[in-house]
Formats: C-alpha cells, structure tokens, sequence
C-alpha cells in the first residue's frame, strides 16, 4: 500500500483565521480539468472563490487513489456477507452437532440481524458525528473476537449469542462503508460505486459457498483444550479473515473530506483533496489547484434560520459561552453527557420532520419489503439445495417438485429432533455433499454478473426504475418456485430472483444517499437497514412457520412483499446525477 495514501493524524477543527491563512498562502491559480476518464470538463471556477465538495473531488480526479481505496473495501464488503451468511451454509452440516429444530434454523439466520437493528441509531449517531474511518477500522477488528467465539461455541444457545454480538457490532461498518465510498467520489461515479459494491457482495457470496465446498463436506472430528470442534467451526473460524483484512487496510486511507467539510474541518479536507489528487495526477500536492473550500457550516446555520427542518451540526450544540471561541479550542472532553444526547437528537430530528419524514418513512418501508424477501430465500437457499442434493440421492430425480423436496426437508428435521428427544439415536448423520454447494456458486455467479451488468445501467436508467424492474422480477421468480421441478430448473430461478434481489437491495439504498444530506447520511442508511433486518428477522422465522403450513404459503409470502416494495419505489423522487447535499 503506498504510504501518501496514510492519513495524517486527526486535529480538532481549524479556527477562521488559521483557515484564511492557509487559503492566502498562496495564490489560486487556474482550475484546470484533471478529471480521468472523463469527457466533460469542470467548469472553472472564479479566482479565489471558495470550492464546493463536488468540484474538488472532480479536480482530485479518479485514478490510482481510487482504485486501490476499492481494492481495500474489497474485504470489508466480503466481511459483511460473510457475517450474515454463515449460518445458512453450516445448517445441514451442524444439524446434528447442535440438534437443531427447524425453528432453530430460522433464528440462527436472523440472530445476526436481531444485533444489528440494537446498534443501529448507536452506530448512525457515532458516523455522522465522529467520522466514518475510526469507526471502520474498530468495526471491522473487534469484529474478529465475536466471529471467533462463535467458532468455539458448544450448543446452540453460545452460537445465538456470539452471532448477536456480531450483529451488534458490523451493523455499523456496513452502513458506514457505504457512506464513505460513496462521499470519496464524484457525483459521476457514486452511482456506479454503489453498484460497484453489489459486486463486492457477489464476490463474497461466491467465496462463501467455494470455502464451504473444501471445508464442511470433511468429517472433521477433533479436540482442543477441552472442546469439540467439527468442520463447520472450522468454518466459522476462516470466516474471520475479511474482517482482519478489511480493518487492516482501510487503516491506510484518509477521513471522508465531505464529512470533515460538514463538520468546519475545512483544512483537514482541503489535505485529503490534496492527497487522492496527487495520486491520482502523479504530481505533488501543492499542485492541486482549490486552495479554499466553501463554509458548509456557514451554509447549514442560514438554513437552520430559514426552515425548522434543517440539519444540526456539532457547532450548533457548543455551549453559549463558548460561541466565540475558535472551533480548535473547543476540547472534546468538555462536551458532557447531555450535550452529546442533544447532539443525537438534534441529529435525528429532521427525519422526524418535514421534508424529510415522508421521505425517510418511503425508504424504511421498501427497505423493509426487500430484504424480507431477499434475505429470507438467499438465506435458505443453501438448505434447499442440500435437501434437494439428498433427496434425488436417495429417490432420484422422477417427481422431485419444488414442494415434494421441502416436505422431506421439514418431516426429517422433525424426526431427527424427535428421535434425539426420545433417546433412541444415539448418532445422528446428515449427509453433506460437495455438490450441495454447487448451486450455491451458480447463484453467486449469476448475482456478479447482474451487478456488472447493473453498474453499466445505472447511470441511464436511474436507480429508481432499476429498483422497481428488480423488486417486480425478483416476486415473479419467487412465485415461480413453486413449479420447479427440478435442480436446475431451481438453480435458474432462485438465481435471478437473488440477483434481482441484490439488485434492489442496492438500488434503494443508492437513492438513499442521493436523497439526504451528508450529516444525515449514514444516519438514514443505518435506519433503513434496521427496518430491513426487522423485515430479514420476520422473513427467517415466518418462512419455516409457513414451511409447516403447507408448499404454497412461502412463496406468496415472498412474491407479496417483493412486489409491494416495486410499487412504492414509483413514488421515490429521481435521483439521476443529483448532487450530494
């Protein structure tokens, strides 16, 4: 990693004059177009006149910087499915290990998510008010303590609680990761970040299911310091690798310069420009041409005059007779309690509020409807294709229907338990195949190329209408299931309803960061991802429920919600090109 790329040390928020200082230093000389892969120019801006954020990120250009910052967030992508994904995979092989019912199942798929809604506010509040890179780099590295506990866990009860405090704890750097790829671009690659990191997600998901394809088919059977472990902790072990990754190299990249504009850290972010165009440009920093960066604070306080919905900054909640002092006096340890509380809520207030209420509600609720639908088939997807592995096994392919194969499914897992609970087995055997992850990776495959395809789309049709043609296809398939009646037949439609899936998934929260302004960025995201994880928790536990009740029930649920999230997405305003706020 080159070392320009390391951030300098953080300081606390440059007073007026030492800001007036460093922008007379030197004259400001012509801007000139250092955008790469570009066909348009930037318009120049006046001599000595103040540069908003999308004009310096559009002179720091897109280059060497960039691509290694995808490389780093490559992992950290691959952390966050892992983190959500496990569990799915390690189901037939840790069935018998931990004498799982099927509504053990479904809670061990949405645990993980019952931690992130918990943390959700915490984390949103923490980003938008101390900054996206600590918090990346805490994230990602305590993340690894919770991922190995539960590779050591013994019963269900210890896997439940250590998944909880995973969920806790990656709710934040998913949200904020989001938040911070998107604000180190300019507005004609933010679009095309986002989808960008769709392909991450696929990346992840095809790792995922090629891991589990070496590791939990081996009858691995050993002891260390007392306890027992099997191939699906072993596992669960390796799945702690993107997050030492992740963390590791996101460490070398700097503060996100939006955020540290929001804040009146002008000359913080005027270094960070600095830095991403000397990389970019392979010139030296005092090369780049904006030596002055308009006042956002400034800006936020007028509209804080004007409209009762505007957005608090810390500035704003500085104690009176502090007002006049320079921002760099200001001592973090001074800031009490109550100050920090008022900060969150002042922080949270626009979204309850006009114009941003009937906004936000639109996106939590199509948030909501989505991952209900997606995360509940992605995530049983790795069952019902082992079950459908040892079924045609041991029946062959002649009548093996959609509904015929999870009505083996439920009726073994019912006699497992209850040959266990009535002590007459005193071994239990699951059979796990090498091609019971083969289907996994089709899926995984199909997704990587919907994303490529997604990302070449986006900017022509807008992610609004590539969310509403996503959501409709994905309730199409889901429906479609019920006919299948065969593997791959199966593998086919369960590939594009995930892919169509991740698609919206990504849409919507693409739109998100277009649709509200930095200080409420990733605040809005990590609400709308907690009301998605309600949506991913109710969808796991439902789906085994309506399992019992018969074949169709399952699919309806997952075509209805689908569908709804498509029609609320046609009142979502454009967000085709917008400027961050």
């Amino acid at each position: 990693m080159t070392a320009e790329v390391t951030t300098e040390a953080t300081t606390d928020k440059a007073s007026p004059a030492e800001s007036n200082a460093d922008n007379t230093s030197k004259p400001s000389p012509t801007l000139t177009n250092n955008v790469q892969g570009s066909d348009k120019q930037s318009e120049t801006p006046k001599k000595d006149a103040p540069t908003d954020f999308e004009t310096a990120m559009e002179v720091a250009g897109f280059g060497l910087f960039n691509y290694l910052l995808i490389i780093a967030a490559l992992p950290a992508a691959i952390a966050t499915v892992v983190e959500t994904s496990t569990m799915s995979y390690i189901l037939p092989s840790a069935e018998c290990d931990l004498k799982l019912t099927l509504l053990d199942k479904g809670l061990l798929n949405a645990i993980t998510y019952a931690g992130m809604i918990s943390s959700a506010i915490l984390w949103g509040y923490m980003a938008d008010t101390k900054g996206r890179k600590k918090l990346l780099i805490f994230g990602y590295l305590s993340n690894i303590i919770s991922v190995l506990g539960g590779a050591c866990s013994q019963n269900v009860i210890q896997l439940m609680v250590f998944k909880y405090i995973s969920g806790f704890i990656m709710c934040g750097p998913f949200a904020v990761l989001m938040s911070y790829l998107t604000e180190l671009h300019g507005k004609r690659f933010r679009s095309r970040i986002v989808m960008l990191m769709g392909i991450m997600f696929s990346v992840g998901n095809i790792s995922l299911p090629l891991v589990a394809l070496s590791v939990l088919p081996r009858n691995w059977d050993f002891q260390i310091l007392g306890l027992q472990f099997h191939s699906w902790q072993v596992f669960l072990a390796i799945s702690a690798i993107p997050s030492l990754l992740g963390g590791t190299l996101l460490s070398f990249f700097p503060e996100s310069p939006k955020f540290l504009m929001s804040q009146g850290r002008n000359a913080e972010a005027l270094r960070v420009f600095q830095k991403i165009y000397a990389l970019n440009s392979r010139k030296p920093r005092t090369d780049f041409p904006i030596k002055e960066l308009i006042n956002e604070t400034q800006n936020a306080e007028k509209e804080s005059n004007a409209s009762t919905a505007s957005i608090a900054t810390i500035e704003s909640v500085v104690p009176k007779e502090k007002e006049n002092e320079p921002a760099s006096k200001v001592s973090l340890k001074e800031k009490k309690p109550k100050v920090s509380l008022r900060q969150g809520w002042e922080q949270l207030r626009p979204l309850l509020s006009k114009p941003y209420l009937g906004l936000s509600i639109r996106v939590y609720l199509m948030n909501f409807a989505i991952l209900f639908g997606q995360n509940t088939l992605r995530l049983w997807v790795p069952q019902m294709f082992a079950s459908i592995e040892e079924y045609e096994q041991m029946y062959g392919t002649a009548g093996a229907t959609m509904c015929t194969i999870l009505e083996y499914s439920v009726n073994k897992t019912q006699l497992i338990n209850n040959e266990l609970t009535n002590l007459r087995m005193e071994k239990c055997e699951v059979v796990v195949t090498p091609a019971s992850y083969t289907n996994n990776i089709t899926v995984a495959v199909c997704s990587l190329v919907g994303y490529c395809f997604a990302g070449f789309v986006v900017n022509r049709i807008g992610s609004k209408m590539l969310l509403t043609i996503g959501s409709t296809v994905a309730g199409l398939c889901a429906i479609g299931l019920y006919f299948s009646i065969s593997s791959l037949s199966t593998s086919i439609i369960v590939s594009i309803s995930v892919t169509m899936g991740s698609i919206s998934a990504m849409s919507i929260l693409s739109s998100s960061v277009d649709l509200f302004p930095t200080s409420l960025r990733t605040m809005i995201v990590s609400l709308a991802m907690m009301f998605g994880r309600v949506g991913s928790i109710m969808g796991n536990i439902l789906f085994p429920i309506f399992m019992s009740l018969g074949c169709v029930p399952p699919f309806i649920m997952l075509t209805f919600v689908m569908w709804s999230a498509g029609i609320m997405s046609a009142f979502l305003p454009n967000t085709r090109k917008m400027v961050l706020k």
